[in-house]
C-alpha cells in the first residue's frame, strides 16, 4: 500500500502540482492493486478522476473558469431554485431562509451581529457562511434538489451572484467569476466569523495554541458500569429552526426527530403520540392516526393540507381522485411506490412504510385530510 509523505517537496506544493501528484499517486495505487489482485478492477481514467475532483477550496483553488451575472442568476433561480427557496431566498414551509438577518454594517465588519442575538428568530445561510467557496461548492455538487450536478459552471456562478445580490452583498450589475470571487468574498457578512479556538483541529498552525478539543482524565475509581448513550435537545432550542421531522428528504428510514413537542416521558406516552395504524381503527381515532403518520413519517415535508409546497396539497389530491372507486388502494400504492408525472416533473420517492401505515394515510387523505 502507498502512504502520503509527511511533507511534500517544495516543487509539489502549488495547487496544480499537488493535484498532479495526487493523480500520479492514485495511478500507482490502482496499478499495484491490479498487480496484487489480477482481473479485479482497473486503473481510473483521467476523465473519471476529473469527474470526482470537483471540490473548491476556501482559497478558490479548484474553481473552474467561468462567469455569471446577477441577471443571469435570476433567470436560473426562478426556473430551478425558487420552488424550494422562494423568489427572494425567503424559502417556504420546508426549507430555512437563505437570506436575511444581515446588515450593511455586517458587510463592513465581516461579523454578523445577530448571530449573538437570542431574540432573532433563526439563522439564515448568509448569516452563517464564512467562505464563499462553501456556497459555490455545495450548489455545484448538490443542487438543484431534484437533479444534482446538472448546473453548468456559468449557471453556478450566476446563482451565487444572485443569492449574494439578494443579501445586498453585491450590486445589481455584478458579474461573479473565477477572477472576482475574492472580491465578493471580501464583502461576505460573516467572513471573519470563522474561528479555530474550538480546538477541533489542534496544532499551533491552526491558531489555537496547540490546545486540543478534548481534555479529560480516564475514570479510575467508582466508574459507572452501564452507560446509556442518547441524543438530546434543550427545550429552548427545540423548534428554533422549525420541526426537524419535516425537513428531511423523504427517502429511507432515517428521519429527523419531531421537535414540535417535548420528548415522551415514557414508552407508553411515545406509543400514544406516534400510534401505528391498525386495520380496525375507526372514526376520530382513524383520522388522528392518519394525520399523525403523515406528520411523523415526513409527508408534510413536501405536502400541506390546503397549500402546495413541493408537492400538491392533500385536499387537492383528494379532490382530483374523488371519483375513483379505488381511491384508497390507489393512493396507498402511490405512497409506497412513489412516481412522477401526475402533478408535474418533481418526483416523489418511494416511502418505507408498512401497508397498514400507507393505507391509514391514504384513508385520511381520501376523507378530506382533516386535522
Amino acid at each position: 500500500m502507498y502512504s502520503l509523505p509527511k511533507a511534500l517537496p517544495h516543487f509539489l506544493r502549488t495547487p496544480v502540482r499537488t493535484a498532479m501528484f495526487a493523480v500520479l499517486l492514485a495511478f500507482g495505487a490502482t496499478t499495484q492493486a491490479e498487480n496484487t489482485f489480477p482481473g479485479i478492477g482497473r486503473t481510473a481514467t483521467p476523465q473519471e478522476i476529473a469527474a470526482w475532483n470537483i471540490d473548491v477550496r476556501p482559497d478558490f483553488a479548484g474553481l473552474p473558469v467561468g462567469q455569471g451575472s446577477v441577471n443571469d442568476g435570476m433567470v436560473v433561480w426562478e426556473a430551478k431554485c425558487s420552488s424550494c427557496h422562494g423568489v427572494f431566498g425567503e424559502s417556504n414551509q420546508t426549507f430555512s431562509p437563505l437570506v436575511g438577518g444581515t446588515t450593511a454594517q455586517d458587510i463592513e465588519t465581516g461579523h454578523v451581529q445577530r448571530l449573538t442575538d437570542p431574540a432573532y428568530p433563526g439563522r439564515t445561510t448568509l448569516m452563517k457562511v464564512a467562505t464563499l467557496s462553501t456556497l459555490w461548492d455545495y450548489i455545484n455538487r448538490a443542487m438543484p434538489w431534484t437533479n444534482p450536478k446538472s448546473l453548468s459552471a456559468n449557471e453556478v456562478y450566476a446563482v451565487v451572484a444572485y443569492l449574494l445580490n439578494l443579501g445586498g452583498v453585491v450590486p445589481d450589475n455584478f458579474v461573479l467569476s473565477n477572477s472576482t470571487m475574492a472580491q465578493a468574498q471580501n464583502r461576505l457578512p460573516n467572513r471573519n466569523g470563522m474561528t479555530t479556538d474550538h480546538g477541533l483541529w489542534p496544532g499551533k498552525g491552526m491558531g489555537n495554541g496547540g490546545r486540543a478539543d478534548v481534555a479529560a482524565k480516564a475514570c479510575m475509581k467508582d466508574c459507572v458500569a452501564d452507560v446509556t448513550v442518547r441524543s438530546s435537545l434543550p427545550d429552548f432550542a427545540r423548534n428554533a429552526h422549525g420541526n426537524l421531522a419535516e425537513q428531511n428528504r423523504t427517502v429511507g428510514a432515517q428521519r429527523g426527530v419531531d421537535t414540535s413537542r417535548p420528548p415522551a416521558a415514557s414508552l407508553q406516552q411515545a406509543q400514544q403520540q406516534y400510534a401505528h395504524a391498525t386495520p380496525n381503527a375507526t372514526g376520530p381515532v382513524k383520522t388522528a392516526i392518519g394525520a399523525g403518520l403523515a406528520a411523523s413519517q415526513g409527508c408534510v415535508a413536501c405536502h400541506a393540507v390546503d397549500a402546495q409546497v413541493l408537492g400538491p396539497a392533500f385536499r387537492a389530491i383528494a379532490k382530483k381522485h374523488a371519483n375513483r372507486a379505488d381511491i384508497v388502494p390507489y393512493l396507498q400504492e402511490k405512497i409506497r411506490s412513489g412516481g412522477t408525472g401526475v402533478w408535474g416533473s418533481i418526483p416523489m420517492p418511494a416511502q418505507s412504510l408498512t401497508g397498514d401505515e400507507a393505507r391509514a394515510i391514504a384513508d385520511w387523505i381520501a376523507t378530506g385530510a382533516n386535522p
